[in-house]
């Protein structure tokens, strides 16, 4: 079989977000880190990067010759589904947790991951490059966050985890 490879910088919550479904599902794979700088063999806005991953956003996933992908959620479903661990109920082929999964993915993606990203923006960025950090973003971005947060509270309350019986959803990763 011919070798998993991961294209990313450890910086990106994307990248982190497929590392996590690669390590859970323990599979051998090489990371090749990016660069995002455009200075390195791997430049992601260049040539052959680019003609990969047409965003040119710094992630790529490739399964052999034959698969090649770019984006995190669609890169973590696939491992779920072309290497499922044993004992582990397929979610993607019984609809009903399909579509209970789908619904927390797209809350993770849709309504938690733009204020959070928005959070570490001003949070951390910001002070590491010596831009201020603005209160008003953060007020507002922190205020969205707590909505999601009471939304994750009360569907924890009928079901041990968001996605019914699978707990990773919350981060994208099934």
């Amino acid at each position: 079989m011919a070798a998993k490879k991961l294209y990313g910088t450890l910086s990106c919550p994307a990248t982190m977000r497929a590392l996590a479904s690669m390590f859970e599902h323990e599979l051998n794979f090489e990371f090749i880190p990016v660069d995002l700088t455009g200075a390195g063999d791997h430049d992601v806005k260049k040539g052959p990067f680019l003609s990969l991953n047409p965003f040119g956003n710094g992630l790529l996933f490739q399964d052999g010759d034959s698969l090649t992908l770019f984006e995190s959620r669609a890169i973590m479903r696939f491992i779920s589904h072309q290497y499922p661990k044993p004992g582990k109920e397929q979610v993607f082929i019984v609809p009903k947790l399909q579509g209970i999964a789908a619904t927390w993915i797209d809350v993770e993606d849709h309504q938690f991951d733009p204020p959070t990203s928005k959070l570490v923006m001003e949070l951390v960025h910001k002070p590491k490059i010596g831009l201020p950090t603005n209160q008003a973003v953060v007020a507002e971005e922190e205020a969205k966050l707590a909505m999601v947060l009471d939304v994750y509270e009360e569907r924890l309350t009928v079901s041990p985890y968001l996605g019914e019986i699978y707990w990773l959803d919350l981060l994208g990763l099934r």
